[in-house]
């Protein structure tokens, strides 16, 4: 996704309002609802750097972990001739299907990053 803003380690999605004239977004990957808007990209910037600001201020008054906590699990859906594969080659490579997954996710987490150096 290109619509996105990095500061400080949090992601914000970027939106904008035909009916308003006006950018807006919200923080990602936390578990509080934390918005900004600017009426252009520089506002925009500084709101979202600002939301940030507040918000790591909030959590360290309240004691509070900023970024949301992942468990590790979640559904994926894909086709079942892609998942038929996955199985196949998991069984092939000696692996569990989990354990492929993680390694593939993995791998192109690793391509990306080495691309966008």
């Amino acid at each position: 996704m290109k619509d996105v803003l990095k500061y400080k380690d949090f992601i914000g999605t970027v939106h904008y309002s035909t009916d308003d004239d006006v950018f807006f977004g919200k923080l990602e990957g936390v578990d509080d609802l934390i918005t900004f808007e600017g009426e252009n990209v520089g506002q925009l910037k500084r709101s979202f750097q600002e939301a940030v600001e507040d918000y790591l201020e909030i959590c360290e008054s309240l004691g509070k972990v900023p970024h949301k906590s992942y468990k590790g699990t979640f559904n994926v859906r894909i086709k079942p001739n892609l998942h038929k594969q996955a199985a196949y080659k998991s069984l092939e490579l000696g692996l569990s299907l989990n354990q492929f997954v993680e390694q593939a996710i993995n791998d192109k987490l690793t391509s990306i990053s080495h691309n966008n150096q």
